[in-house]
């Protein structure tokens, strides 16, 4: 007896041992029962745990047939108001669970693993046969009982810091908007893959790095930064947060226009433990300011003028204390009919703009013959200049494009109106187009001012204009490159600008070839 004591004995301090350092629960239950059906001397052993709804579940098992656990179920539904009882199953539980598993036991031993009033489950030894257990062997088993039930509370409240973590770190990484974690040396602990993206930075190389050389915004000199090289400086007090606005230039030279907030983290001490950073990319928001604030001045520019004339004009002629001569009337009648076309051309190219915004702009189809197409733009243009003049550059074999004429009309009419208020001086306007393979090439040029090569990569945005002295000499929204592209990709075809200032401009685009349907 005093041997079986004293392996007790021996087990209870290993198996406390082993459990204070496991915290993987499911090799922590291994770990119990094994040390459990080998220290009573049983065949069969099980673990099992309270469910959230309160239902146990075999968790750990020894002995018993993976192709037999189904069959504990309805026993192991009996069984869970008895978890709260301390030693024994009722005996005609024992014929059950033999016939459940496979083997033969005539005896149970219940070990409730109890925390305060806590039930947690319950550990279940069967033997074929043994002793009944006196005081001091019981009281052996309780103690293992008890630092089983601590190890396995301790095992899953790991296990639930663990997914929690892992939750969390999947938000953190795969959140749309930026986020770094930055220690109180405002050095990066973590970055997730959005603001990798950003700024250009993979997440191992950024890791470990001062803010300002990963999140380097340029703003203002009179806002605080706490990423800054001297952000050390920046107090950030409990329970508030600093917001920061500014440029980032990513490799490659591109920019986005960033917002970050800084929320600072303090322990119970008021010690600064961490910064958390919310990055987010408001280039588009700051863009779409930017053209609501020139579509604005543009269009009230733009609308005031031909409304101007026409009230003018209007008011003029109807006086009636004047009697105007025919030719009169007819010059008055010609600048509002030309002033109401100008208007119903701006409110044509705003709708435009529009649909092609909305994903709305709908084309016709069908078989365009680009140069008597030309020769229609250049006789509408002719009477509007004496300074320019128009060539045409096709070649006779010139295969019909795949478009919609009226649309494809458009393009031209904007390119060919460019190239003339661009041309104060005059000169010659080129249209011309050759074949390759499946594709037709068009181009119009011009021997006038050119465009500043930092200029031409935003020429096709909406609403903007080169910035020159002629800009403000001439009419225009800023919309017609911009619905040049968005027909020209509308058609499959993309469409580009050679341009040298003071040597003039030449725009390309290209079709596909009538027959070839994509």
């Amino acid at each position: 007896m005093e041997s079986l004591q004293l392996r007790q004995r021996e087990y209870l301090l290993q198996i406390s041992r082993a459990m204070t350092a496991q915290l993987d629960l499911p090799s922590l239950l291994r770990l119990i029962l094994n040390a459990a059906v080998e220290m009573l001397g049983g065949e069969v052993g099980m673990i099992v745990l309270r469910q959230a709804d309160g239902r146990l579940a075999p968790q750990a098992v020894y002995g018993i047939p993976k192709s037999r656990l189904a069959r504990l179920a309805p026993l192991l539904a009996e069984m869970a108001p008895l978890a709260e009882s301390r030693w024994a199953l009722p005996e005609v539980s024992l014929p059950l669970f033999s016939r459940a598993v496979g083997v033969p036991l005539r005896q149970v031993v219940h070990l409730p693993l109890h925390i305060g009033d806590e039930s947690l489950g319950a550990i279940y030894v069967f033997r074929s046969g043994g002793a009944a257990f006196g005081a001091n062997e019981r009281q052996v088993l309780q103690s293992f009982a008890d630092q089983a039930a601590i190890a396995v509370r301790n095992a899953r409240l790991y296990e639930e810091v663990v997914t929690e973590k892992r939750q969390l770190d999947a938000i953190i990484e795969n959140s749309a908007h930026g986020v770094l974690i930055l220690t109180p040396d405002r050095r990066i602990q973590v970055i997730n893959r959005a603001l990798s993206a950003m700024t250009g930075w993979p997440a191992e190389e950024a890791t470990g790095q001062p803010c300002w050389k990963v999140l380097a915004l340029e703003h203002p000199p009179n806002q605080p930064d706490p990423c800054a090289a001297d952000g050390l400086d920046v107090e950030l007090p409990p329970g508030r947060s600093i917001t920061v606005e500014g440029e980032l230039t990513r490799p490659g030279g591109s920019r986005l226009t960033l917002r970050a907030t800084y929320t600072p983290l303090y322990d119970d001490d008021g010690v600064l433990q961490h910064i958390i950073v919310n990055v987010v990319d408001i280039t588009r928001f700051r863009e779409a300011e930017r053209m609501k604030s020139t579509f604005i001045s543009v269009i009230s520019h733009e609308l005031k003028t031909p409304v101007a004339l026409i009230k003018g004009y209007a008011s003029t002629l109807r006086r009636a204390d004047a009697t105007w001569d025919p030719e009169t009337l007819r010059d008055g009648l010609a600048v509002i009919e030309e002033e109401a076309d100008r208007l119903n051309a701006l409110i044509d190219n705003l709708l435009d703009a529009s649909r092609i915004q909305a994903g709305a702009l709908k084309l016709e189809m069908g078989d365009v013959d680009l140069p008597r197409l030309a020769q229609k733009v250049v006789q509408g243009f002719s009477t509007q200049t004496d300074i320019h003049r128009f060539e045409l550059d096709f070649p006779a074999d010139l295969p019909p494009v795949l478009g919609d004429e009226t649309r494809l009309r458009q393009v031209l009419d904007n390119l060919v109106s460019n190239a003339i208020k661009y041309s104060p001086n005059g000169g010659v306007v080129r249209i011309g187009a050759w074949a390759d393979g499946n594709e037709v090439t068009v181009y119009v040029a011009d021997q006038g001012i050119g465009i500043p090569l930092d200029e031409q990569g935003r020429i096709f945005e909406s609403f903007y204009r080169v910035d020159s002295g002629l800009r403000r000499q001439t009419k225009g929204t800023g919309l017609g490159l911009y619905l040049c592209k968005a027909i020209v990709e509308a058609h499959r075809g993309h469409i580009w600008v050679r341009s040298e200032p003071g040597k003039g401009s030449t725009f390309f685009f290209t079709l596909p070839v009538a027959g070839r349907r994509e």
